[in-house]
């Protein structure tokens, strides 16, 4: 009887040379579904929708961050309720903010998304007159506490912006559910989103691209159970819990696919796994 030949361990440059080849096919298969998602098609049926309905930088930003916050459930009512503020906004968001009297605000007490009713929405709408009326952009509310750390900058900005948009004598307890922060271990899906769409650009036009001073590299990956299902199942992650360090052990693992722009996956991952239940 022939003896079979006992296989032989691979050594380590081999374990890395696989290892290698294994990262390139999962790298070419992202960015396929990339290529697939990002694409002007995505536009409509996304909550990204509703800050292209406007052609205004300070227009662009306010539709966003409400659609931004807006954004958990169902895709065709987050976009529907984005579209009725708006309307309610006169569909001139930076005018409505700044120059609202009693009876415009008065018209949005009935507006309600979920757990967002008339308490958080008012408020908002005090904290962005109360910033655009010192600031030409909403920009400067996630950076304007210094320069960017070399590490932890989109930690920092968040954790600042928190800090600032509660800073209002008469802000609510409530609404702090609705904005996030790192600080409390929150993975912060919505306003990593909202960053996504203000600072990451490329020739598709999905993202704006707007803001300057975070860089595409450092931005986060919005996650929630949808995208870590799917990140898990390609080994993209190990953390069981989904929170903040989930969010940052994932985006080090798309940065190794792409250092310049690890988001772009978020595409991928997104497309895996509401679109294609992956």
């Amino acid at each position: 009887m022939r003896k079979r030949k006992s296989r032989q361990p691979l050594n380590l440059f081999q374990m890395k040379e696989r290892e290698s080849d294994a990262r390139q096919r999962l790298k070419d298969f992202f960015d396929e579904k990339v290529n697939q998602y990002n694409r002007p098609a995505f536009i409509k049926d996304d909550p990204v929708c509703i800050p292209h309905l406007f052609s205004k930088k300070t227009d662009i930003e306010i539709a966003g961050f409400f659609a931004a916050i807006f954004a958990w459930g169902n895709r065709t009512t987050i976009i529907a309720k984005s579209r009725e503020l708006m309307q309610l906004m006169e569909n001139d968001p930076h005018h409505f903010v700044l120059h609202h009297s009693a009876k415009d605000l008065q018209q949005l007490t009935a507006f309600k998304h979920r757990t967002f009713n008339a308490t958080d929405l008012l408020y908002c709408i005090e904290f962005l007159k109360y910033h655009y009326t010192n600031s030409k952009s909403l920009e400067s509310a996630f950076t304007g506490k210094g320069p960017p750390e070399k590490d932890g900058v989109v930690e920092k900005a968040l954790t600042d912006f928190h800090n600032y948009f509660f800073s209002l004598d008469d802000a609510p307890a409530r609404t702090r559910k609705h904005i996030a922060t790192p600080w409390k271990g929150s993975t912060c899906k919505r306003l990593n989103m909202f960053l996504r769409w203000m600072v990451r650009t490329d020739k598709t036009g999905v993202d704006f691209g707007i803001w300057k001073t975070i860089k595409p590299a450092d931005l986060i990956c919005p996650i929630d159970l949808h995208v870590a299902r799917v990140a898990k199942r390609f080994g993209l992650l190990q953390r069981k819990q989904i929170d903040w360090l989930a969010a940052k052990e994932l985006t080090e693992y798309l940065r190794t696919l792409d250092p310049q722009d690890p988001v772009k996956y978020d595409f991928a991952l997104f497309g895996l796994g509401v679109i294609e239940k992956y």
